[in-house]
């Protein structure tokens, strides 16, 4: 018997039910052939996470009722430890844990990282936990530098799948940081500018009363 493809984790028979009814399974059919979702950390996928700020973190209860959480952090805080395995520190929130409830009782999860600069989206589909006692990986993940604490536990995804999606629909934002260096050569600009109209004015004859 054949592999299944790494995409079924997405493509579910309702899913292929619809791409066939609508007109896209062949051409599905076909990206599966060729290779289709990537199971691995490759280099690609580590350059961007190594430059994400923040991601979306979905997961679902016992039951299936579905939750997003936006997670942040410093540049490159989802860390790579293996090819199969990422991590991040979590730290105190709100203190809800609905994300970390669900984790408790249903360990399929979810990851959604946008890097809107470069108008791309990459989607991870795997299984999560929430490791507690474990201070060397805790080590590994926590950011030193972050002011409110240490972390409570690391969430540890397990990759399954991952896919970059197309661009359209997607507007160019950018951070502070990613503005600075356009906004810096502005305002020399305009310092310049000011200091060239001022010499220039500095030239310029008193003005003469008009003759009565």
């Amino acid at each position: 018997m054949s592999q299944k493809p790494v995409s079924d984790i997405a493509f579910t028979p309702a899913v292929k039910a619809q791409q066939s009814r609508r007109g896209s399974r062949s051409a599905y059919a076909r990206m599966e052939r060729q290779g289709g979702f990537r199971d691995r950390v490759d280099s690609m996928l580590e350059e961007f996470l190594a430059e994400r700020e923040s991601f979306y973190l979905g997961t679902a209860s016992a039951d299936g009722r579905p939750y997003i959480q936006h997670r942040g952090g410093p540049r490159g805080f989802l860390k790579v430890l293996d090819e199969r395995t990422l991590a991040f520190a979590d730290y105190g929130g709100n203190k809800q844990y609905i994300s970390l409830g669900n984790l408790s009782e249903n360990d399929r999860a979810f990851l959604f990282l946008m890097d809107y600069p470069n108008r791309t989206r990459i989607k991870i589909w795997g299984r999560a936990e929430a490791v507690e006692d474990d201070p060397a990986l805790l080590a590994r993940v926590a950011d030193p530098g972050y002011r409110d604490g240490k972390p409570e536990r690391a969430i540890v995804f397990h990759l399954e799948a991952w896919d970059v999606n197309c661009q359209q629909h997607i507007q160019p934002r950018y951070t502070a940081e990613e503005l600075e260096p356009a906004l810096e050569g502005l305002r020399t600009e305009i310092a310049e500018l000011r200091a060239e109209n001022a010499r220039l004015r500095a030239l310029l004859p008193e003005a003469q009363p008009l003759a009565g």
